[in-house]
């Protein structure tokens, strides 16, 4: 199942205006952030843990931020 990471996206330009500036504040390059953000590399619960901390996310948000479900092309056709 594929995760739809825009409201993510969204609170890292938020609190740091640019996935680069996340990244150096995650300790890892821009490049891992941008394959777990488009779903390449999965995001760890340790990546949660940290980036929860740094992103200001509540545990009940969680799922909201990391396990919204991507929507298909064709399955928002057929709505």
């Amino acid at each position: 199942m594929a995760f739809n990471y825009n409201k993510l996206r969204g609170r890292i330009v938020e609190k740091f205006r640019t996935q680069k500036a996340f990244a150096q504040a995650a300790g890892v390059s821009e490049n891992t952030i941008v394959d777990k953000l488009s779903g390449k590399t999965p995001i760890s619960h340790s990546d949660v843990e940290k980036w929860n901390q740094l992103l200001d996310i509540e545990t009940d948000e969680i799922g909201a931020f990391y396990y919204a479900p991507e929507v298909l092309k064709n399955e928002q056709e057929a709505i």
